[in-house]
């Protein structure tokens, strides 16, 4: 069975809400968690794509924090109403979505794009 082509890790971190660096947990991460698995099975990407949690990211001050693999690619403030974005395209489609990025991603070089899930003009892809 072929592995994952991509997973997304949610930050649900949870400190003390006096906490300066903040805490994903209240800030929404389990909804956002929970947002990413519906989609994602909204889109019959169950299998090619999983979100899960994520402890400390130590990133909490940027709001939700989260990652997707394999690119690396860092999102924070991400809400619920953020998440459809992600998965279209970024997920899906190879593009990063950069008004969510956090800055200083030197791994990522240049780079505004991957890989897409789903090329485009795939017949078997899902309309979204």
């Amino acid at each position: 069975m072929p592995g994952f082509r991509r997973h997304v890790f949610v930050c649900i971190n949870e400190r003390a809400p006096d906490n300066p660096k903040g805490c994903c947990k209240l800030k929404g991460g389990p909804q956002v968690r929970d947002a990413f698995k519906r989609e994602l099975t909204r889109r019959k990407l169950k299998g090619l794509v999983r979100a899960n949690n994520a402890g400390c990211l130590d990133q909490c001050e940027h709001g939700v924090t989260v990652v997707v693999y394999p690119e690396q690619v860092w999102y924070g403030h991400v809400t619920v109403d953020d998440v459809a974005e992600i998965v279209e395209r970024h997920i899906q489609g190879g593009e990063f979505v950069q008004r969510l990025m956090l800055p200083d991603q030197p791994h990522l070089g240049a780079a505004v794009r991957a890989e897409p899930l789903i090329p485009a003009g795939d017949p078997d892809a899902e309309a979204s």
